[in-house]
């Protein structure tokens, strides 16, 4: 990424987005030239010059205080996860570009044990670049479509498999979510190249993804619910829980799960015999 093009557009795309009526500023005049928040108005809610702002959102966060960093939280009204990334911008504009040592191409025999040990719920472990690098048979069950590709990575599924427009009922959250990963991903790690590549990838291959990428939008992907059609078990409303491994950075293990007697808890159960069955039709030989 172009470091300072990428906070001039952050900036500038969150100052859009915001209102006067929603920052509490007095609209004068109703031939507005601008879309959302003009630079002044900024500067003013958040107690800087505008000539110093306006050098803020043309990238030059070096340098920026921690205090400076929040006002313009407040001032624009960021959530969580766009000030985490706003303060990794800031962070990589002090930064002395290092060379990071490669991210791991497995995962560790005891992280491979705790997912076969979750015999009851679909889980599995990826890296951040949504590289699917251990998985359990309930997880490969439900992601049928996805680990028919030998190198499962959730990202290209999403955008570039038709598959997937069938399998997320609603898709354009699924899109909108890894996007938005992708972006505050990006941020923490500007000068990872696989990473790099992925998203350079998808952004040629993709027109849908280009059109999320070219909105600035960050997202935690923490926990939540995720509509999907199976086409075994029919649709599931199953619920997702992401939790990262502080001995291993960048590795994220994903499981989810049901609440019990509900109909998906049953369809659940329905794919783990199902699952049992293929198994023992074509056993694995890995």
């Amino acid at each position: 990424m172009d470091h300072r093009a990428e906070i001039k557009e952050f900036l500038s795309s969150r100052r859009a987005r915001l209102s006067p009526e929603r920052a509490g500023l007095p609209a004068y005049g109703g031939n507005r030239r601008v879309k959302g928040l003009r630079r002044e108005e900024v500067a003013l809610l958040a107690g800087v010059s505008v000539d110093y702002y306006v050098r803020l959102e043309r990238g030059h966060l070096a340098g920026a205080s921690e205090s400076v960093l929040e006002a313009l939280v407040r001032a624009l009204q960021l959530d969580e996860a766009e000030r985490d990334h706003l303060f990794a911008l800031a962070r990589e504009s002090d930064a002395t570009p290092v060379r990071r040592r490669p991210a791991t191409k497995g995962v560790r025999p005891a992280l491979q044990q705790v997912l076969e040990a979750i015999t009851d719920a679909p889980a599995w472990i990826r890296n951040a670049q949504f590289d699917i690098l251990a998985a359990n048979k309930l997880s490969r069950a439900l992601y049928s479509s996805l680990f028919a590709d030998p190198h499962p990575n959730t990202a290209r599924f999403t955008f570039l498999d038709p598959a997937a427009q069938e399998f997320f009922v609603d898709w354009d959250r699924a899109a909108d979510d890894i996007a938005a990963v992708l972006r505050l991903q990006a941020g923490q790690n500007p000068h990872d190249k696989a990473l790099s590549d992925l998203i350079g990838e998808l952004s040629t291959r993709s027109e849908t993804f280009r059109t999320r990428w070219a909105d600035h939008n960050v997202r935690f992907h923490r926990s939540g619910r995720k509509k999907l059609h199976h086409p075994v078990v029919g649709d599931l409303e199953i619920d997702f829980e992401a939790m990262e491994f502080p001995s291993d950075p960048g590795l994220t293990m994903v499981v989810y799960t049901a609440p019990t007697a509900t109909p998906t808890a049953d369809a659940l159960k329905l794919l783990a015999s199902w699952s049992a069955t293929q198994q023992s039709v074509a056993p694995d030989k890995e």
